[in-house]
């Protein structure tokens, strides 16, 4: 069975009904509400289904290939001769991004399906929808990428997704006149373009140090280097490899940290439960928060060579052991704030930061198997606890205004009652 043909349609399925909604959605919606919400809704439904059927279809055809990688070459979007940079645009085919695939195509999926029912009656229910289908496409970019500018691309549109989807209800203010929707799409960005800095600075230095950004290039040339001894040369300064890779490393968790929303970088997450809940579900389980844990397992060959080379950073402590600590400190840190909350969403947002710093703490021990078990099984319950959560707040807005109109019914008098006591005692 070899289906690897397929795998442009986990990009192109997302786009298609993104597009859709874009242009088109809004007219079906507003010509019949009944009939524009199913089609709009059900149309990204299933384009998002249909993405997780191809990811299916890749782990079937990548175990019948024993897990060797493959890839799909789709075009060449940088081509600089004279500089010697080139970047294809490649899909890789391996455990770590079909195993990403699966959860987010496949949570993803039925996020979006949930999200028909709550979302009923949005005057905006058509946007809504276009938003998640961005998120999904930017989301697959990601974890599909064969280098790191691909994955940077993806990297840079979930953060512009989750600033549209978490600042989805923008007019919207609080008890205090705050408009908290806006503030925390704002807030998530900023935190998110902190990380991002580390991250591009990272990617300069790879590019400097080994003249590409692919995947299975940098790590090969990394592995040849070391065993050499090699000196990384930076104008007059010359510095030995693990070093470059410490500081490599250590932007890498810079990244995570907005991305993954670690310490000190992690207060923009439980903010970003003022956006509606399938937004919260998509962005705390299967998606956005799981990219810097992704980073981190996909860079583990550089975060090895560090650990084996003994390089620290400032000669304090090394890359991995600070991925490590970092993450521990994150999962005790943001769990006891979890005990003081009394909003059952910020609840569930600070145990997703707990458990992303079980995971980020996972991989920097190096157990990194460990690290992506977890990441699928938080997908899973987490996005079941937020959509329950949704459910319970749903239906007690809603069921405590049918009760108080039920409660006005019974104890107002009725007209003929209002009429007779206006009337003399004698009659």
């Amino acid at each position: 069975m070899n289906t690897f043909s397929l795998a442009p349609l986990i990009l192109i399925l997302p786009l298609l009904g993104l597009l859709f909604n874009g242009l088109f959605g809004r007219r079906f919606v507003d010509a019949n509400r009944a009939s524009g919400e199913r089609l709009t809704g059900w149309l990204a439904s299933f384009m998002t289904l249909g993405a997780f059927v191809v990811s299916v279809t890749l782990f079937l055809s990548l175990l019948a290939n024993d897990f060797h990688t493959m890839v799909v070459p789709l075009f060449t979007w940088i081509d600089i001769p004279a500089a010697g940079f080139l970047v294809e645009w490649v899909i890789q085919i391996d455990t770590l991004s079909v195993t990403m695939m699966l959860v987010v195509t496949g949570v993803g999926s039925l996020i979006h399906i949930y999200a028909i029912g709550y979302m009923h009656g949005d005057p905006d229910f058509s946007r809504f929808f276009t938003y998640l289908n961005l998120f999904i496409f930017f989301m697959l970019i990601l974890v599909s990428g064969s280098n790191y500018l691909v994955m940077f691309v993806g990297w840079e549109g979930v953060g512009l997704c989750s600033y549209l989807l978490i600042s989805f209800w923008w007019d919207r203010l609080d008890k205090n006149g705050v408009p908290a929707n806006a503030n925390a799409g704002r807030k998530a960005m900023v935190m998110n373009r902190i990380g991002d800095f580390g991250v591009i600075l990272a990617m300069i230095l790879l590019f400097w140090t080994f003249g590409t950004l692919n995947y299975d290039a940098v790590f090969s040339s990394a592995v040849e280097l070391f065993e050499a001894n090699h000196m990384v040369a930076f104008g007059g300064l010359s510095l030995p490899l693990p070093a470059v890779l410490t500081a490599v490393t250590a932007l890498f968790l810079l990244g995570v940290a907005g991305k993954s929303a670690q310490i000190p970088l992690y207060t923009w997450l439980p903010d970003a439960m003022a956006g509606p809940t399938p937004v919260s579900a998509l962005i705390h389980a299967p998606t956005m928060v799981t990219a810097g844990v992704y980073l981190l397992v996909r860079s583990n060959v550089l975060y090895e060579i560090v650990r084996t080379s003994g390089a620290t950073l400032f000669g304090l402590i090394s890359t991995p052991d600070l991925v490590a600590w970092t993450g521990a400190l994150t999962a005790l840190f943001a769990g006891l704030i979890a005990f003081s909350q009394n909003d059952i969403k910020k609840v569930l947002a600070y145990s997703t930061v707990s458990q992303l710093g079980f995971m980020v703490a996972a991989a920097g021990s190096g157990a990194y198997v460990a690290a992506m078990f977890h990441l699928v099984t938080h997908a899973f319950f987490k996005a079941l606890l937020f959509l329950g959560s949704g459910s319970v707040i749903h239906g007690m807005e809603h069921g405590h205004h049918h009760l108080a109109h039920a409660c006005l019914l019974y104890t107002s008098p009725s007209p003929r009652d209002r009429t007779r006591s206006r009337m003399p005692s004698s009659a």
